[in-house]
């Protein structure tokens, strides 16, 4: 539609998630029009984040050092994990204010249809933090989807075996949601109203 290398950056931003053609072509132009707009600046931080952040060696969660801030921190209760599927879904959690345990992020879902399965996913490692009897609740918060219901059990199947306390988040979120979107009212309320798996 456009001449070169427009074209090119509208179809580069295209391929980012969420960004249809239409978001695309807003940003280029918006990049394009605005003069003060710090191109250098979004070059470099994008540079940055590519060499300088990596996962959590204990959680999984995006970290700019061997463990995040999270797992650093010694006030958060060692006994309490909540397992999400992506890091993003941590700080959807933080932002409730109401979760003041440890995270396990599985890095996705079950999915079949999409050839992913427990071995795709962070669950060896998870039974790994779990060994040492420390832990006492694990909190399923995957997403309230077929994908995500599908991981909540599985895991639930597999953990029963554990003398550990099995919980999943209650009600409040909407199925066929992600977290990221839910609200922090709807997700501090799915924290309060939380029950066994």
């Amino acid at each position: 539609m456009y001449d070169g290398i427009v074209q090119e950056l509208i179809d580069e931003l295209g391929r980012l998630p969420g960004v249809g053609p239409k978001s695309a072509q807003r940003i280029a132009f918006h990049i394009l029009q605005t003069p003060s707009f710090d191109v250098s600046r979004l070059s470099h931080l994008l540079s940055e984040v590519r060499e300088r952040v990596k996962f959590c060696d204990r959680c999984g969660n995006v970290s700019e050092a061997e463990l995040c801030s999270i797992c650093r921190d010694t006030r958060r209760d060692q006994a309490l994990i909540c397992v999400v599927e992506d890091a993003k879904d941590v700080s959807a959690i933080e932002r409730t204010r109401e979760f003041r345990g440890l995270y396990h992020v599985l890095g996705g879902a079950i999915s079949p249809i999409s050839g992913v399965g427990p071995d795709d996913l962070r669950v060896q490692q998870l039974m790994t933090r779990l060994a040492d009897d420390t832990v006492q609740e694990v909190i399923l918060a995957t997403n309230p989807n077929l994908e995500g219901e599908a991981t909540a059990a599985y895991l639930s199947r597999l953990l029963t075996s554990m003398d550990i306390t099995i919980t999943r988040l209650a009600s409040g979120l909407p199925v066929g949601g992600d977290l990221e979107y839910a609200d922090e009212i709807t997700l501090g309320r799915a924290f309060e109203g939380r029950r066994s798996a």
